[in-house]
């Protein structure tokens, strides 16, 4: 059985807790796209962690984490994370790495650096995680396999002919220092070293898994609205962040994936430039941005604050729709019980025209909010265990939402804790 949990809008909905709490049930969890560009936040008994390549399964000891072959592999940031939560106290995770990984070059995060530096004001908010890079690398076809780390021969003829067309960049278009393939080549044995215990064919484990009749459990990045394809194109991230991917990203038939559990936010928050029609300002912003989440709304990776709205159902249905989501998870509604009213964008009026339909980016900046307005239920829900328990005016919120997104809301956070759950 393959379940997948992903996000419905720009990311930042909150799938971490929920990857962590369904790792409880499941014996494999893998990453199958992008890279330690974004964060997931944990919250259990070892203390509070910002998780950024490794599956939030990793505080089980039944559970075995997989980077399948659709990440992008940072394999110091990889070592580094698996440390870090060793010298907190955790037991080792077990992790496998795919044999078919591509590995993030140190060259790739300068790169980064150096296109968003270039573009000035006209960037792309990248995190310089070295992600657009890497996957122009991956779909140029001069990518590095971790399999080709382990013949040196291979490896120095690949690094010298990729160098050249590097270094023709480096030197012309952004006025910088050229690599050394000598240098290059020992900080790829490096990673050899580092990776090796972990690297294996993770497909074939996975298919014998299943085969075993174990839950697997595939864990997104980001949300649908990122993604290259159906997302706010070009201020999107550079590998597909729909459930669909999975079965690629991780090496498994499409047809194994069951359940897509979707996460939603009980309003909406985005990192980074790109259109976001329910997006607020000033005081207001300030507020729901110093309440949400716990410690408040800023980047599990940058630090950064992020950008806050009210919740949109049109970008969420569609969301939804694209992701193929079977369920819903509804995070942070606790934050929002501070207020009188609450606005939910219904529609976008574009050109004197209101549509429910979520429409292409050029047509998205003229878009301007519909709201509908719902009254607050004005107290703190953490705590409450029962559905029932909710204030009538939260329940109708939830209810509101579920009629709007078109997907039953099975499952609603209330607090940022692993057991801060209502099921529905």
């Amino acid at each position: 059985m393959v379940r997948a949990i992903v996000g419905a809008n720009w990311g930042d909905e909150g799938k971490g807790k929920i990857t962590d709490m369904l790792g409880e049930s499941s014996d494999v969890i893998v990453r199958f796209q992008g890279g330690s560009n974004a964060g997931h936040t944990i919250i259990n008994k070892y203390g509070k962690f910002a998780l950024h390549l490794l599956p939030s399964g990793v505080f089980y000891g039944h559970t075995t984490s997989i980077i399948g072959n659709g990440v992008a592999l940072n394999i110091p940031y990889l070592c580094g994370e698996i440390k870090s939560l060793v010298d907190r106290g955790v037991p080792k995770p077990k992790i496998l790495v795919s044999d078919r990984a591509q590995i993030m070059m140190p060259y790739h995060i300068l790169f980064d650096e150096y296109e968003e530096e270039r573009l000035g004001k006209k960037s792309f908010g990248s995190t310089k995680s070295g992600i657009a890079p890497f996957y122009s690398d991956k779909y140029a076809k001069i990518g590095f396999q971790v399999s080709e780390l382990f013949d040196g021969t291979l490896l120095k003829e690949k690094v010298e002919r990729v160098l050249e067309q590097k270094n023709i960049l480096l030197e012309h278009m952004y006025h910088k220092p050229k690599l050394s393939a000598g240098e290059l080549m020992e900080t790829l044995i490096s990673y050899r070293d580092m990776v090796a215990p972990y690297v294996t064919d993770t497909a074939l484990y996975l298919h014998d898994a299943l085969k075993e009749g174990k839950t697997v459990l595939l864990e997104g990045q980001l949300g649908t609205l990122k993604d290259p394809d159906f997302g706010i194109y070009p201020m999107v991230t550079s590998s597909s962040t729909l459930a669909a991917y999975g079965a690629i990203g991780a090496g498994i038939p499409p047809y194994e994936i069951k359940d897509i559990i979707c996460v939603v936010k009980a309003y909406s928050s985005a990192v980074g430039a790109g259109e976001f029609v329910s997006e607020i300002f000033g005081d207001e912003a300030d507020e729901l941005r110093k309440r949400g989440g716990d410690g408040g709304e800023f980047g599990a990776t940058t630090g950064r604050p992020r950008r806050m709205g009210w919740f949109d159902a049109v970008a969420t249905r569609y969301g939804c729709r694209m992701q193929g989501a079977t369920e819903v998870a509804l995070t942070v509604l606790d934050v929002l019980g501070y207020l009188d009213e609450l606005p939910v964008c219904v529609g976008y009026e574009i050109d004197g025209k209101v549509t429910k339909d979520f429409p292409v980016t050029a047509k998205l900046a003229k878009a301007k909010p519909v709201y509908e307005k719902l009254p607050g239920w004005k107290c703190d829900i953490r705590g409450i265990k029962e559905y029932a328990g909710l204030p009538e005016n939260c329940r109708r919120y939830i209810e509101f939402i579920e009629k709007e997104i078109g997907t039953p809301i099975t499952m609603v956070s209330n607090g940022p804790a692993r057991d801060e759950i209502i099921r529905r």
